[in-house]
């Protein structure tokens, strides 16, 4: 079970993963609330409270004078050996950040990290406990904390100030933080983290990427800000001249996203992959997943500079692969559905690769369901209805080069046979050009497609330039007195 839900005038749910269960057959009464307001200890700033010596959260609902009148009980339980898939990183005294959604399991694995290190490692772990969820309600923590220290936040706007205090009075080694979600917490954590202290925390979004397009917790993972670069060094790079660089070196050290319980993917240099990630790059990371004989299966990714997809995934009994499947080619034009996916990026990746594709709303006539892998659960009644000829993706993010790599493979289309597109493109243009045509816009490229495209003009001795702002950044060949 995952938690008990009670609102007033409805009935009481149980939640499990994949179900629902009334647990009455009358709805809940403002006595029913009162009692169980009244079973359990007071209420904090955060509407959150617990029951003494138990990792339960009970969190309340108040409507606009302040009444409870919804209560949301969450199963909390101590889950041993969670880390194994990640001890031997846990281990290595570098600062680490937990991503995934609600429910996966961040706190739960936060808990364990806190007791390997104290009891089995022997180090001084201090956790900083702002609703008791990590070490339970009560003044004694939980035993699933092993011989951690925990100190409680008085109010949750006050958890930066007990993480700097921790540093300063306690002499901690490892310091652990669950949800980071502020400005004042993400530069407390920097503070920590400069004092060599290993800081272990959680914070809001799915996947690095998240973190870093946040404004209040880019910092966390080194920041981003524009930079301007000279004509000579945007030619070298092949960019345009205002591009995204890091700011800073990251606060944390490592990064890594829970896709689910037991399957992570690891960024152990986040310096490079947040690199990586601002030069339209693939990052570097592990994949980690433990098999069903309790193995931990490995899978290394290494940098690219071309978009690319996650392998696929099993899911519902189907293996959605990576594997170039042709849209039926009695079709003139193959339906892509999309969910979680940007439809602006969809439609310029369409038009960038030129091929026979539109995007449909009915997921029924889909050749092709693109979606994230975080949406994959969703999917799984759905897919069972596609027919054996619909490939289905899941992407690991929302980002261009995901949905422009995706496209490519569906169709099969080479690296090789996408610049001969663009350079055919420049080609018929400068022709036209020296025939005496006016200024002639080109398709939107990305930054490596434009560059070959000027260099083809200046091979023709034609004026070319860049023109329009990304996604829709294109070449014109000068025409006529322009050249």
């Amino acid at each position: 079970m995952l938690e008990v839900v009670m609102d007033l005038g409805r009935l009481p749910e149980a939640r499990y993963p994949d179900r629902i269960v009334a647990l009455r057959a009358t709805p809940v009464t403002e006595d029913d609330l009162r009692y169980v307001a009244s079973s359990v200890s007071a209420f904090g700033g955060d509407n959150r409270a617990g029951i003494e010596r138990s990792l339960h959260r009970i969190s309340a609902i108040r409507n606009r004078g302040g009444q409870i009148v919804g209560i949301t009980c969450r199963v909390g339980r101590a889950v041993y050996g969670t880390i194994d898939i990640i001890q031997d990183i846990v281990e290595t005294g570098k600062s680490i950040l937990l991503l995934g959604r609600p429910g996966i399991g961040k706190t739960t694995k936060l808990r364990e990290i806190a007791r390997v290190l104290a009891d089995t490692v022997n180090r001084r772990v201090v956790v900083v406990d702002t609703s008791n969820e990590i070490g339970g309600d009560g003044d004694i923590p939980h035993s699933a904390i092993g011989r951690a220290r925990r100190m409680q936040v008085p109010v949750p706007a006050a958890q930066h100030a007990v993480m700097i205090e921790a540093v300063e009075n306690h002499m901690p080694e490892v310091i652990i933080v669950d949800e980071i979600g502020t400005e004042e917490e993400a530069r407390a954590a920097r503070t920590i983290a400069e004092r060599g202290v290993q800081l272990v925390a959680t914070a809001h979004g799915n996947t690095l990427e998240n973190v870093l397009m946040n404004p209040t917790l880019s910092d966390l993972v080194g920041g981003v800000q524009a930079v301007t670069l000279g004509d000579d060094e945007a030619r070298r790079r092949g960019t345009q001249k205002t591009v995204l660089e890091r700011r800073a070196p990251p606060t944390f050290d490592i990064v890594i996203e829970m896709v689910e319980m037991d399957e992570l993917v690891v960024h152990e240099d986040v310096a490079q992959a947040v690199d990586a990630l601002l030069r339209g790059m693939e990052p570097p990371r592990e994949c980690r997943r433990r098999a069903a004989d309790g193995s931990v299966e490995r899978e290394r990714v290494v940098a690219t500079s071309e978009p690319t997809m996650l392998k696929g995934t099993a899911i519902a009994g189907r293996w959605a692969d990576a594997t170039p499947v042709a849209p039926d080619e009695g079709r003139r034009t193959a339906h892509v559905y999309a969910y979680g996916i940007s439809r602006d990026r969809l439609d310029q990746a369409i038009r960038e690769l030129g091929v026979a594709a539109r995007v449909t709303k009915d997921w029924k006539e889909a050749d092709l369901v693109v979606s994230l892998r975080a949406h994959q659960k969703r999917f799984r009644a759905k897919l069972r209805t596609l027919g054996p000829d619909t490939a289905v993706r899941f992407l690991r993010g929302n980002t261009y080069a995901q949905v422009y790599g995706c496209l490519r493979e569906f169709f099969s289309l080479s690296r090789e046979s996408t610049e001969e597109q663009a350079i055919e493109e420049a080609r018929t243009a400068i022709e036209r050009a020296i025939a005496g045509e006016s200024d002639i816009e080109l398709t939107p490229r990305n930054s490596y497609l434009r560059k070959l495209q000027h260099e083809l003009a200046s091979a023709y001795q034609i004026e070319s330039r860049s023109v329009g702002e990304e996604p829709r950044r294109r070449v014109v060949i000068a025409g006529g007195s322009g050249r």
